[in-house]
């Protein structure tokens, strides 16, 4: 099969096609022939030696990737909740080796979920690592309730863009961040308020925060802090501000947290439910083909995606 196998980590030039053996899926695992993948920006910094790369520097052949949406095409042993033909999605084994640029993947069965009839592989594909960071960040680190003002950082990007969702299904009043050329879309996506992050202070924006997403990291801590109430929270994403954002916080009387998306084909399902039901829905900005991989690294490099980028198999 067609796969993409690091030579080494760097720039775009490190992503080499080549021809691997299928996978063979082990007893819990099915064997998914890929449609469509999302990169993300753990890809890019991956590839560049920095993100989860230390876990992977010691695998004989890396493969990059985690998110997939595609189609069951054999089943490992003690493997009952798919069967062959059944259209799939879910981010695998991250933050491990999940090997997703092929044309195959050999996945656990309970880090996936059935695909939503009425969702596009590309669709499915985008609402993995990205949704579930959303999904575990509101919903089961910060337990988002009715009437929070919340606050979503880089609101088009793509976390930001399905957290924007997620917490006004929660009943939470939101409000999002992003440049003046995505105003339209973070508020389509039902942001109560928008936030031009270039045209003044934060805190001159709004105030009275009980909860914020960052997604950004770096100075955005702080000026985020200025504006939440005594007792709120926020969760930093960024990795390596575990520290940053917990010490920050606590100095000014806030819940300061990080984490790590996990996979989970449980809340996969709830994704699945959310997409089903259109509380949640997919911004896929561009798609490239398989053989345009780096191209959609560099667009995901350039820190200006407008929600996700799919590359399709």
């Amino acid at each position: 099969m067609k796969a993409i196998a690091l030579a080494g980590f760097g720039g775009i030039e490190v992503l080499q096609y080549t021809e691997i053996p299928v996978p063979v899926p082990g007893a819990g695992a099915v064997l998914v022939a890929v449609k469509a993948i999302s990169i993300n920006p753990v890809d890019v910094k991956t590839r560049a030696g920095k993100g989860v790369a230390g876990r992977l520097k010691e695998e004989s052949v890396i493969i990059l990737g985690w998110d997939i949406s595609g189609v069951v095409v054999a089943v490992g042993v003690g493997v009952s909740a798919f069967k062959v033909g059944d259209e799939v999605f879910g981010m695998v084994n991250f933050p491990g080796h999940g090997r997703a640029y092929a044309e195959y993947v050999a996945a656990p069965a309970d880090q996936l979920a059935i695909k939503p009839a009425h969702t596009s592989h590309e669709e499915a594909a985008a609402a993995t690592l990205a949704a579930l960071t959303a999904w575990q960040g509101l919903v089961k680190h910060a337990v988002i309730k009715q009437g929070d003002r919340v606050l979503i950082h880089a609101a088009a990007g793509g976390v930001g863009h399905y957290a924007v969702q997620l917490a006004k299904h929660l009943g939470a009043y939101v409000i999002g961040t992003s440049s003046a050329a995505n105003k339209d879309l973070v508020l389509s996506l039902g942001a109560d308020e928008h936030i031009d992050y270039a045209a003044q202070p934060l805190d001159k924006a709004t105030g009275d925060i009980d909860f914020v997403l960052d997604t950004i990291g770096g100075d955005n801590i702080d000026r985020s802090l200025v504006v939440m109430k005594k007792g709120g929270s926020i969760i930093s994403i960024p990795s390596g501000l575990r520290e940053a954002v917990v010490d920050k916080a606590r100095e000014k009387g806030i819940n300061g947290s990080f984490f790590m998306v996990q996979s989970s084909g449980e809340d996969m399902a709830k994704i699945a439910e959310l997409l089903q039901s259109g509380v949640l829905r997919s911004h896929v900005s561009q798609v490239f083909p398989f053989g345009e991989m780096g191209a959609a690294h560099v667009q995901v490099e350039s820190g200006r995606t407008r929600g996700k980028v799919v590359v399709m198999v």
